[in-house]
């Protein structure tokens, strides 16, 4: 399988966080997770991806080049949380400027996007709510062929319904396993829904990266006292919480741990939990 995207060992220093070899890559034709608290490293990771930083150590490579070349450029959609555009234009005007920068602009698809997320052509962005500006960069960042999408936090402030359009259009956009996405987001229900895989960071380091299906289908916790924890083989336990009025564990094969424990009480885990878990837990 050839990789999209591939980090391995990418190192930033600042004076206050250290983001720490970190390594994953991105499969081609599949949507892969960026999860992790405020301040873990996902945006610096993403920007060194970009190479919009100079990072002090590791490897990078997009579309199986090292050095980002406008070929290259030309390949990747990126949609950041914010504005993303000169709030003086029009979606109209931002179109005229994208055909100079894109070679492979396609201004159908383009408005055709504008329309169904009922965008209006002729209004300036300073106009647009901030909902309205992440569906134009979206809509900009699939309308120039792209083959990598990189989303950072792309469907924070939008509401439910237009945030599942979203989902179904990014689950649309790798079908032909040509196409691939790298998306940040604090919405882990969204990531359940369409990544293959999840990457978590916390504190400059990735703590897993692994199958979305094997987090949801096999992770687990174990709800239980303290004359139970006290039974358990701690080599069961990936990591434990102490709660006010019962210990949560979780587990990595939660079905395996019911019939070790039958008397425990073991439920699947959400990614937000597992997540939560890692950050909050003790090992």
């Amino acid at each position: 399988m050839n990789n999209a995207l591939t980090i391995s060992g990418l190192t930033k220093t600042y004076k206050d966080f250290v983001l720490d070899k970190v390594s994953f890559s991105v499969p081609e034709g599949s949507i892969v997770g960026l999860i992790g608290e405020n301040g873990a490293g996902k945006s610096t990771t993403i920007n060194a991806a970009l190479g919009l930083i100079q990072k002090d150590a590791g490897y990078i490579s997009i579309m199986g080049k090292e050095e980002l070349d406008n070929d290259t450029k030309e390949q990747i959609g990126v949609v950041f949380d914010g504005s993303n555009y000169p709030e003086i234009l029009s979606p109209k005007r931002l179109n005229r400027v994208m055909k100079n920068i894109y070679h492979s602009w396609d201004e159908h698809t383009y408005m055709s996007l504008l329309k169904k997320f009922a965008l209006p052509a002729d209004k300036q962005i300073s106009q647009f709510s901030k909902g309205m500006k992440m569906k134009l960069a979206i809509s900009v960042a699939l309308s120039h062929n792209s083959k990598l999408l990189i989303l950072d936090e792309a469907t924070s402030g939008l509401d439910p319904v237009i945030r599942d359009d979203i989902l179904d259009m990014l689950l649309d956009f790798v079908q032909d396993e040509e196409h691939s996405i790298l998306v940040s987001s604090h919405i882990t229900s969204d990531l359940e829904k369409i990544a293959d895989y999840i990457v978590f960071i916390h504190e400059g380091q990735v703590v897993f990266f692994k199958p979305k299906d094997e987090l949801t289908e096999q992770y687990g916790i174990i709800k239980c006292g303290a004359a139970q924890f006290d039974a358990l083989d701690k080599s069961d336990i990936i990591v434990y919480r102490k709660m006010d009025y019962e210990w949560q564990i979780l587990v990595s094969d939660r079905e395996e741990m019911q019939r070790k424990y039958p008397k425990a009480m073991v439920v699947p885990a959400t990614i937000d939990e597992i997540m939560l878990l890692y950050v909050k837990g003790e090992r």
